[in-house]
């Protein structure tokens, strides 16, 4: 049986990985899906199309690769804020854990607009997340859950609905990430979500 762990590349190795992801990537963003084809993608990363498929097994979970390469870098602030309750401030918290949730807003929006133009693609991907509990819901939870512990400790105001201001907080940043991107806007988030937060919390 094939084992699915990925040995690390050898000392002085190009790691092909690393660079078909990257490839793929810059092909969503530049030039849309049905032109991120397995061909394009082996020119664009220097490789054979073939050792696109020593690293993914399909299209989709090269794909799903893409949009999670980034992952680590919302997740670890998150687990972080979870551990931060009674520091700091709650807006200070929740203002470092949100611009990482937004950093990774603009780096994966492309590409889940992009599943659009391909309906099987689409649905195949939401029955991924759905198979593993993947998904929004994992970093609103995140959210609540700290929101709910600083309210037990006096921090936040008790009339929040926890629930409710995390979902707002991780709207706030989708919408804001897929705005600039759409209309090509370098609005800074930190003002922004700053007020966001503030309103929400009703601090």
């Amino acid at each position: 049986m094939k084992s699915n762990v990925k040995k690390p590349a050898s000392p002085g190795r190009v790691n092909r990985r690393s660079q078909i992801v990257a490839a793929t990537e810059k092909l969503l963003r530049t030039r849309g899906l049905a032109n991120a084809t397995t061909r394009a993608i082996a020119e664009e990363a220097g490789c054979s199309e073939g050792a696109i498929y020593v690293h993914f097994r399909n299209r989709m979970e090269l794909l799903m690769a893409v949009l999670e390469e980034s992952l680590p870098d919302m997740l670890a602030p998150l687990r972080a804020l979870e551990q931060a309750t009674g520091t700091a401030t709650p807006q200070e918290n929740l203002q470092r854990a949100l611009a990482a949730v937004h950093a990774f807003h603009c780096r994966v929006i492309p590409g889940l607009c992009a599943l659009f133009s391909e309906p099987a693609l689409l649905a195949e991907y939401r029955k991924s997340l759905s198979d593993r509990n993947r998904g929004p819901q994992g970093a609103i939870g995140r959210l609540r859950r700290y929101i709910a512990a600083e309210q037990k400790i006096g921090r936040i105001n008790q009339a929040v609905d926890s629930e409710t201001a995390a979902t707002c907080l991780m709207a706030n940043s989708f919408f804001h990430s897929f705005t600039g991107l759409f209309l090509g806007s370098t609005t800074p988030f930190g003002p922004f979500c700053s007020q966001f937060i503030a309103m929400v919390l009703d601090r």
